[in-house]
């Protein structure tokens, strides 16, 4: 057991293993360890780095239980290591890209977001994030990718604990990548899917959702969920979403929705609950995120009821999963 100092000073220092984490990452060290041990000569001549200060790097990783060093100071993977893999299905070396670039800048502005309540991501690189992801192709890719390293548990947990059972027809509204909805489809063989986000968005969920072999049960459509959502789904779907935006605008989104619901129609949002207590909370934490860059919230149960209240939508049950998140189900009030 730490006393309180220690467990401190290890809290404190976080942000130096992730810019370590983030470098390991952004070289591809792990790529390039998979083959077999390499030493730090021969992974500074891939990647173009200084031999001496890449040997420190890898000598603290290790430390940390990421890579481990040999007695010819050569390097290997380890488990932790085995993660970083570019081509790794949890997608933590795009999680470690992201939060070793935009969301680390962003959090040194955190005292200036706590001091005004404003944006700070608008301030530091001058638009909205999704309309700079939007104008980054690059970095839009990163984003989708890191997005199933922070959520990727998620969906099986969601699949496990909520039966969509009864569904025609659902609608991934910001659906992204189409990630989480092709596994839905990939559960149900009977359901059909929409997917709805910005035209910008839909060639990257047309490429996985051909690839996971469920296009032929997909409609792909671009638009603006402030402005409208399309009908002609029986359930409304959205994942991390509606947490992205301040109460006016997720009431916008929400009275979109429920302007083309069908008799019987469900609202699904998949988010984290703001549970009261001082229990560890990665939701907790999450709501700093969304205070500093898209400028949106975590809530609490309550905060759900309200918020879906004032869209004429009626809070039906909250069904928890295994994951850190829950799906709220609502219906027409």
């Amino acid at each position: 057991m730490h006393d309180a100092a220690t467990k401190l000073r290890i809290l404190i220092t976080g942000s130096w293993r992730t810019q370590a984490i983030y470098v390991a990452a952004k070289l591809q060290l792990a790529d390039h360890v998979a083959a077999g041990k390499k030493t730090a000569d021969e992974l500074a001549a891939a990647t173009g780095t200084h031999a001496p200060s890449l040997y420190r790097l890898l000598r603290a990783l290790a430390s940390n239980g990421i890579f481990a060093e040999q007695a010819d100071r050569s390097f290997e993977l380890t488990p932790l290591a085995d993660c970083l893999r570019s081509d790794h299905p949890s997608r933590l070396n795009s999680l470690a890209t992201m939060l070793g670039e935009e969301h680390y800048i962003c959090y040194g502005q955190l005292l200036e977001g706590v001091r005004t309540g404003e944006i700070v991501f608008d301030k530091i690189y001058g638009a909205p994030i999704f309309q700079y992801l939007a104008a980054h192709p690059d970095k839009a890719r990163v984003f989708d990718e890191a997005m199933v390293g922070v959520h990727g548990q998620e969906t099986a947990a969601m699949l496990a604990a909520y039966d969509f059972a009864g569904i025609t027809t659902l609608a991934d509204v910001g659906g992204g990548n189409g990630s989480l909805l092709s596994a839905v489809l990939a559960k149900h063989p009977r359901l059909k899917g929409m997917l709805v986000d910005r035209p910008d968005v839909i060639p990257r969920a047309r490429e996985l959702l051909t690839a996971a072999g469920v296009i032929d049960r997909c409609q792909l459509v671009g638009g603006n969920f402030f402005e409208s959502v399309p009908a002609g789904a029986d359930a409304y779907l959205m994942r991390h979403i509606i947490h992205d935006w301040e109460d006016a605008k997720s009431t916008l989104i929400l009275q979109n929705i429920r302007q083309v619901l069908p008799a019987g129609g469900r609202v699904l949002l998949v988010e984290g609950i703001v549970e009261p207590g001082n229990e560890p909370s990665f939701i907790k934490s999450l709501d700093l995120t969304m205070l500093l860059m898209p400028g949106g919230q975590e809530r609490t149960a309550e905060e759900y009821k309200k918020l879906l209240a004032g869209a004429g939508l009626r809070l039906d049950r909250i069904v928890p999963t295994t994951s850190d998140v829950s799906v709220i189900e609502s219906a027409a009030a």
